[in-house]
């Protein structure tokens, strides 16, 4: 047996059903009068057409005759022979043309007996009195110029005329009149339909404010408490009221509050958890960076080779020299992860005192002069210092990371540009390359760890740590860096610190 709160959600749906079913009905309705009424002036349209189309073959077949009275009449008065054309081409044309206006002219049994008459007054003219006319004109011309066949010729070609009026006339009146019927029938059925349309609105307007009252509110009530709930009010509770599934919606919703209510403490200790791990991760992530792998075996397997065999003085200089470089190599990553770290921390110290920006520059691009002999470091500088702020160390690490970079992103050697000025408040450092650039795709996260675009792909080594250092530290003396550059076109890079006095 159905409880009340079935009995309401029933009552719910059958009212919904019911309201739409009669909504659609009226609107259904209403367009099918729209239709009627549309369908109506087609068809008022078709016969004016229609009526058009008879019009115009009427005056066509009228102009035929007076073509044959103008010839005929050319011809017996001269009796020159190529005035007689238009008589001959008329003659020619107008059985075509009579077919064609009885074809169209007859619509109605009463349409096409009036043409019907009319054509075969036609007919009786052309063969009772032009044609004779004309044969008498071309034996004896001076019989034909007589007044009686004149006289004759002017009243059958003007009884032929005066029904050519009638019927033209008649056929006017009867597209009118149909034309008005039409019209009328599509006033009635527009006005149908717009009564139609104005009780459907009013239908909409009293169900929208049942809908409203019935079930909007309750509704409403419901977002403002789940706006509360979402808000961190986890002790929301609505009073449950409405109708069918909106009471069943606030019972839920009721529900729903108390599980997130008890839930609370436990979500807190799982946040707490991911916190911890995400800590974790990021210390795994420092720890085990595969780059540390490859030189790390370089170390070992050229010392076991030293350990174990003997090698020529030569060669084992050489691989005393390969484990120097990779040691060398695995100190300054552990020193970039320590600075990450240490960045991240916020333990990282930076010196405030006066550093010429220039000098910094002359340093790093002469150790760095002599790494690749494929490439070629144009420093411009001016005579004057650029002093700014700040830890010369850090700096000289910026410096040394974007020729780093401008060195090893250029394989195929080039000219690396370094160049220092004063720029208004701040002094201006840019490293351009002439490399391999960067695709657009990943020039957004450049700066951020272990990123390191396509530079796997071209087998350029790195960690990908020196830009997020050397982004960190210019921010941290209070300046900024950036890029720019195109795969392919090589890369620009710019740093900006605010200046400082010298004095």
């Amino acid at each position: 047996m159905a409880g009340p709160t079935d009995r309401r959600s029933m009552s719910l749906s059958s009212r919904m059903v019911a309201g739409s079913a009669v909504l659609a009905l009226l609107v259904a309705a209403a367009f099918g009068v729209l239709v009627y009424a549309v369908s109506t002036l087609d068809d008022a349209t078709k016969r004016e057409r229609h009526a058009k189309a008879v019009t115009a073959q009427t005056l066509q077949l009228e102009k035929l005759v007076l073509d044959l009275d103008t010839g005929l009449r050319g011809f017996v008065l001269t009796g020159k022979k190529d005035l007689l054309r238009p008589w001959t081409s008329a003659r020619h044309a107008l059985p075509g043309k009579r077919r064609a206006f009885l074809q169209l002219a007859s619509t109605t049994p009463e349409e096409r007996r009036r043409a019907e008459g009319l054509v075969n007054s036609i007919d009786q003219y052309v063969s009772d009195y032009a044609t004779p006319v004309v044969e008498i004109a071309q034996e004896f011309p001076a019989a034909s110029r007589t007044e009686i066949v004149s006289v004759e010729g002017a009243r059958e070609l003007a009884q032929i005329r005066q029904r050519f009026t009638n019927f033209l006339g008649t056929e006017n009146a009867l597209s009118a009149a149909r034309t008005s019927t039409a019209q009328r029938r599509s006033d009635e059925a527009v006005a149908a339909a717009v009564a139609g349309l104005i009780a459907s609105a009013v239908l909409i307007t009293g169900f929208g404010l049942y809908l409203a009252r019935s079930i909007a509110r309750p509704v409403r009530e419901l977002a403002e408490g789940a706006a509360r709930l979402a808000g961190g009010d986890l002790t929301t509770r609505l009073e449950p009221h409405g109708i069918g599934e909106v009471e069943e919606l606030t019972n839920a919703f009721n529900q729903m509050a108390e599980r997130l209510e008890a839930s609370r403490r436990e979500l807190e200790d799982q946040n707490e958890r991911l916190r911890e791990s995400e800590q974790a991760k990021s210390e795994l992530v420092s720890v085990v960076a595969h780059e540390l792998r490859t030189p790390l075996a370089s170390v070992l397997g050229f010392t076991s080779v030293l350990l174990q065999r003997d090698v020529p003085e030569e060669q084992r200089r050489e691989y005393l020299e390969i484990i120097e470089a990779q040691g060398r190599r695995l100190s300054a990553l552990v020193n970039d992860f320590l600075d990450v770290q240490r960045l991240e921390e916020g333990n990282l110290s930076i010196g405030s005192e006066l550093v010429d920006v220039g000098r910094v520059l002359r340093e790093q691009t002469e150790l760095f002069a002599g790494q690749s002999p494929k490439h070629l470091l144009d420093v411009s500088l001016p005579a004057t210092p650029l002093p700014v702020r700040g830890d010369s160390n850090r700096l000289a690490q910026v410096v040394a990371n974007l020729l780093s970079n401008a060195i090893k992103y250029s394989p195929g050697g080039g000219v690396v540009r370094v160049a220092g000025k004063r720029n208004g408040t701040v002094v201006r450092v840019t490293v351009q390359d002439e490399g391999v650039g960067i695709p657009a795709e990943v020039q957004r996260e450049i700066f951020g760890k272990f990123a390191r675009g396509h530079a796997a792909e071209e087998g350029i080594e790195g960690t990908g740590l020196g830009l997020a250092i050397s982004r960190s530290l210019v921010e941290a003396h209070g300046g900024q860096i950036s890029f720019e550059s195109a795969k392919g076109r090589g890369s620009t890079f710019w740093f900006e610190l605010p200046t400082a006095s010298s004095g």
